[in-house]
């Protein structure tokens, strides 16, 4: 049990940090275009995306679409982690 909410864990925080990295560095352009930068937004911009049609930039500069895309995530892998206890009690 403890395992499966171990690797629940651990895909939760790669994939946070992904997302954090990826916003950051749309900050600075010539990294956001590099091959890393790339291969993160293939990987996070599907999940940012609904975030992003729903909730629009405050002012029309702030993207806060990452930060309830995160406690989004966050509430997944909770839910997740509790279904786990529920089935392997």
């Amino acid at each position: 049990m403890n395992d499966v909410k171990n690797f629940i864990d651990l895909l939760y925080q790669i994939y946070f940090y992904m997302v954090l990295i990826y916003v950051l560095m749309s900050w600075l352009p010539a990294v956001r275009e590099s091959f890393v930068g790339e291969l993160l937004g293939r990987l996070v911009e599907p999940y940012l995306r609904p975030f992003r049609r729903l909730i629009p930039p405050l002012g029309g500069v702030l993207d806060i679409s990452p930060i309830v895309a995160l406690l989004a995530l966050n509430f997944v892998a909770l839910g997740l982690k509790a279904i786990v206890d529920f089935f392997m009690r």
